[in-house]
């Protein structure tokens, strides 16, 4: 059996790469989001650099993405996934009319 597999049009092959990879579940998905707004925001830097550059059309779609996950969730979320959502999408918010400002 082959260490691989197959997806439409890409091959994954089992490496160190990939199975040091967290496991995504509904919190890691939501923080990945969360970091690509800080990073829209100019509040962490680039990966792999230590540029910072701003895209607020970007944070503000990615916040919206956010807000559309939330309501559509609604009610099919743990306790704890739904604050981790509710914190996350106000502090994002806050965040956001800060840089608008």
């Amino acid at each position: 059996m082959s260490d691989s597999k197959k997806g439409n049009g890409f091959t994954m092959k089992n490496d160190q790469k990939t199975s040091k990879m967290p496991e995504i579940d509904f919190s890691t998905f939501i923080f990945s989001l969360n970091t690509s707004v800080l990073m829209h925001l100019g509040v962490i830097s680039q990966p792999g650099s230590d540029k910072k550059n701003i895209d607020l059309l970007s944070a503000k779609q990615t916040i919206d993405i956010m807000s559309m996950i939330q309501e559509k969730t609604k009610g099919n979320l743990t306790e704890e996934e739904a604050k981790l959502l509710i914190n996350l999408l106000h502090e994002l918010r806050m965040r956001y009319v800060k840089a608008c400002g």
